[in-house]
């Protein structure tokens, strides 16, 4: 059975002007192409350097779309809620034709609330907002007309309505996902419940996964992306990515996990909030425990929350395209990338619900 789909997922908080982040990301975008990944995925954040670097990601994307030619570009993800509906339409419309079909679009319903402040939208009412947009996004993707008149969105979007991924931490955003058919984003680290701090993440994921591929309509393909972080390294960087990894990572885990770090060693932060750093050997082992990606047709790595250096990140693609994928199995190259623009295809006379993930038809 052929393994997940290989992605990458861009950072964009090097500790350099915004101009060179945006050349970093770009440069590890056309790194990642080389290397055989099949998608890559940028995040949007508003207001603050600290927070992903990224208020316009299909501005981003349609830079890479220009520097590639088969990688799919993705959203990971918008912020529907405090963005205009028809705006994101547009934009993804625009970059799809760009591209020559290559984008996917992945949304959410957003987690700052001082961003929905400034946006004038209130954060306690992001899930009716989201849906609110998203009824307003698919009627305008989809050529039904816009808010009750005849105007219709320029160019025609085509089937990109059928690549929307939804982005959830919890069961219920699962069956959301899949009652519409859409692919399933999952995160690359989750807070324990009180009653099991120590469980791995596929026991948290493994269930939404479940509730996602119960809930597909008949015929509709298995999408789950779940995204981790990793930076492979060579032996002698093995110290040094180490010491990157650190102050990152403890912050992750008293932000994320409430936790008093001091004290934690570097190998414990690394297991609390399921970062995957070292050699190839050693990645390839931690990744092979992680039963996620056992149920998932797509992979994305982030360096995030480790401040690897622009270096070791586009180094780490090349280890994780060449040396780390094919002992796990991942799909990589240019079949897999076609396969991801066609993963949203029908299951011909087949129950999504218990389609098998593939690199060829999930």
């Amino acid at each position: 059975m052929t393994g997940p789909r290989l992605g990458f997922f861009t950072r964009l908080l090097e500790d350099a002007p915004a101009a060179d982040r945006y050349r970093f990301a770009l440069e590890q975008i056309e790194q990642a192409e080389r290397s055989g990944f099949a998608s890559a995925w940028v995040a949007q954040h508003h207001f603050g350097e600290h927070e992903g670097g990224l208020p316009s990601p299909f501005v981003l994307l349609a830079a890479a779309a220009e520097r590639t030619s088969r990688i799919a570009l993705a959203t990971g993800v918008v912020t529907l809620p405090i963005d205009d509906p028809l705006r994101v339409a547009e934009d993804a419309v625009v970059l799809d034709q760009l591209s020559g079909g290559r984008v996917q679009l992945g949304l959410a319903t957003g987690g700052t609330p001082s961003s929905f402040t400034a946006f004038g939208r209130e954060s306690d009412r992001r899930r009716e907002i989201f849906a609110e947009h998203f009824e307003v996004l698919l009627d305008a993707l989809g050529g039904r007309g816009i808010r009750g008149t005849a105007s219709q969105i320029y160019p025609a979007a085509g089937d990109l309505g059928e690549r929307i991924w939804q982005a959830t931490f919890s069961a219920d955003g699962g069956r959301r996902a899949g009652e519409r058919g859409d692919g399933l984003l999952l995160s690359r680290t989750q807070p324990r419940p009180a009653d099991a701090p120590g469980a791995p993440l596929h026991e948290l994921q493994l269930p939404i996964i479940d509730a996602y591929r119960a809930a597909l309509p008949d015929g509709a393909p298995v999408r789950v992306l779940a995204s981790r972080t990793a930076l492979v390294v060579d032996p002698e960087n093995r110290t040094r990515a180490l010491e990157l990894a650190d102050a990152g990572l403890r912050d992750l885990a008293r932000s994320m996990f409430g936790l008093d770090t001091d004290g934690l060693s570097i190998d414990e932060l690394v297991r609390i909030t399921d970062t995957h750093v070292g050699t190839v050997d050693e990645v390839v082992a931690s990744l092979a425990a992680d039963e996620t990606l056992h149920a998932a047709t797509d992979v994305s790595f982030q360096v995030h929350s480790i401040a690897a250096t622009h270096e070791l990140t586009l180094r780490s693609l090349q280890l994780l395209g060449d040396e780390v994928a094919p002992r796990l199995g991942f799909a990589t190259g240019p079949d897999a990338a076609e396969a991801l623009r066609r993963a949203h295809l029908p299951l011909a006379g087949a129950h999504a619900g218990s389609a098998t993930p593939s690199g060829e038809n999930a």
